[in-house]
């Protein structure tokens, strides 16, 4: 019983934070189009170039504790020792500020520095104002960590989507102010940075009070020490039964034994994680020096890195799609791996593979082909399409890197992928060399479907590797290619019909548009996967969660046959 209330409880949190992670990265990618429309693509650019360099720090601080501090809680808890559960807390909360505080001092008083290595004083005031946010996450992190380690998931919920929501409304409120107060470019973008540490204070000041009711309700754990140990008020706690002798797990270890343990378990899922942000550090580092050589000035350079971000947060939103749905296939493989069932491993795995090719191929495809009428109804103009439309074929390779990742990670290989995203990030160091000076914008696109293109062939050949997968050519790439022609080609007719009926270039138009053309693409691409039998009702049935669902959704809409 205990076992299955557990399990619940554990289920419940996954839903919690698979909701509030959506939620909180839909904010995060829809406040760029705001930001844009708001203070134009050079303050778009500035932000976007400052805002990776802010990630990666943050990543340096957070990325590791909050999961090893969760490790740690929920093993002294299961051995009743809460005041060892404090313990952890406490020293990574002290570990975590001091990480935080010199990357703030660090970004702050470095920041004219970092301008310089980057090629654009413009970016001071932004670095600047991001700065204080490292003051206040990594606090937050080591919180969440507790109570993750508590199987309470709620708190880390609500705390992210109030911190994203302070976040984007700060930024905007800020944006409209200064813009309307006719400030420079610089300026506009240090108050929508700002907007970070607003949700960075907002999302810890939630992280307190929840760690403050907490100690209200156990009254076990007092923040001052007495002695070797720390002071409990509980009066039923100090009146319990005694535990047995090596219960209660870490009871009387060192504070270094602890802190040593800790950056073992936490440093290599930091240096994992900060694999994620470094292809966008590549072009924060790179692209305004090589707009620079390419003739543009300081402010130039910084429009052109705006228009250059057009295209990114569309891509976000389908790798965030992706993202979200991998995370039902991990418990899944995990499972078929401790059983030792490879046929299962390998029949789920060929299915996810189908599924997350084809809508990534669907999604560049669509994207590519929808790119100017997007750009106009998201950013009023139609600058730098050209490299919107490279940018879109990157859906394709980033959705396969999500997914094999995830699968991976299912069967317990985690740091491969990270591997082959920084060979990834060094292929578009060289590209950017190679290609910005002469294209421009465009040839950092070119350069960035290369990179991201490469890290998903490595991912996908290992996968292959790790579960003796075999792929028919004809459902990996014959078949495939021919329902995404049909797609391209129906939307592209959409567009020659909107021409040619004289439709002017207005923002409600390409709307229009381009919500149009997106319905009747995904018309082709489900007919087309039926039709061509890319996915049958019992493999649409074998997904994990939704397969049953949405397979008794297309039957009563008769797209497939009741009996297969």
């Amino acid at each position: 019983m205990k076992q299955t209330s557990s399990a619940g409880r554990m289920l419940k949190g996954a839903v919690l934070l698979s909701l509030a992670a959506i939620v909180t990265k839909l904010l995060g990618t829809l406040q760029k189009i705001p930001l844009q429309n708001i203070g134009g693509d050079g303050v778009f650019g500035i932000y976007n170039t400052v805002y990776p360099f802010y990630t990666l720090l943050l990543t340096l601080a957070t990325a590791g504790f909050p999961t090893a501090v969760s490790r740690f809680v929920a093993e002294r808890e299961a051995a009743g020792n809460r005041a060892g559960s404090a313990e952890v807390l406490r020293l990574s909360a002290v570990v975590m500020l001091a990480l935080g505080c010199a990357g703030g001092l660090g970004m702050y008083f470095g920041a004219p520095l970092l301008a310089d290595w980057i090629g654009n004083q413009h970016l001071v005031p932004a670095l600047r104002c991001t700065a204080p946010a490292l003051f206040f996450v990594p606090v937050s992190a080591a919180l969440r960590g507790y109570f993750q380690g508590l199987q309470d998931m709620l708190p880390t919920a609500v705390s992210q989507v109030i911190e994203q929501a302070i976040r984007v409304g700060v930024m905007i409120v800020l944006l409209l102010s200064f813009t309307a107060a006719g400030s420079s470019d610089s300026t506009v973008a240090s108050g929508a940075m700002i907007g970070s540490a607003a949700g960075g204070l907002a999302g810890l000041v939630v992280m307190l009070l929840y760690w403050q009711r907490h100690r209200r309700r156990t009254e076990v754990i007092s923040w001052g020490k007495s002695g070797s140990g720390w002071k409990g008020s509980r009066q039923e706690d100090t009146q319990s039964k005694p535990i047995a002798e090596g219960e209660r797990h870490g009871e009387g270890e060192p504070r270094i034994r602890l802190l040593k343990k800790l950056l073992a378990y936490a440093i290599p899922i930091c240096l994992a994680a900060l694999a994620v942000p470094l292809i966008s550090l590549v072009d924060t580092f790179t692209l305004p020096r090589l707009l620079k050589q390419g003739g543009w000035d300081e402010l130039g350079s910084m429009v052109q890195v705006g228009i250059y971000n057009r295209g990114i947060p569309l891509v976000q939103l389908v790798t965030m799609l992706a993202a979200s749905l991998s995370v039902l296939f991990i418990p899944a493989l995990a499972e078929f791996k401790y059983r030792g069932d490879r046929e299962s491993i390998e029949s789920h795995s060929r299915l996810a593979l189908r599924w997350f090719w084809l809508i990534g191929l669907a999604a560049s495809a669509g994207l590519a082909a929808l790119a100017e009428p997007i750009n106009i109804m998201l950013y009023k103009d139609t600058a730098g399409t050209a490299a919107m439309q490279w940018i879109a074929l990157t859906a394709a390779p980033s959705t396969m890197l999500t997914l094999t990742a995830a699968l991976l990670q299912g069967l317990g290989t985690v740091r491969a992928p990270a591997l082959y995203l920084a060979g990834a990030a060094v292929l578009k160091i060289v590209l950017n060399l190679l290609l910005v000076p002469q294209l421009g914008i465009t040839g950092a696109a070119i350069a960035g479907v290369a990179a991201y293109s490469l890290a998903a062939a490595l991912s996908l050949a290992l996968l292959v590797k790790t579960t003796a997968l075999r792929l028919r050519l004809a459902d990996a790439v014959l078949k495939p290619a021919l329902l995404i022609g049909a797609l391209a080609l129906a939307v592209l007719a959409l567009r020659w019909l909107a021409d040619a009926a004289g439709l002017g270039p207005s923002r409600t138009t390409a709307a229009a548009e381009s919500l149009l053309g997106v319905f009747v693409g995904a018309a082709v691409f489900a007919a087309g996967v039926l039709r061509l039998r890319l996915m049958t009702g019992p493999e649409i049935e074998a997904l994990p969660k939704i397969g049953p669902k949405l397979a008794r959704l297309l039957r009563r809409l008769r797209l497939l046959p009741e009996q297969e």
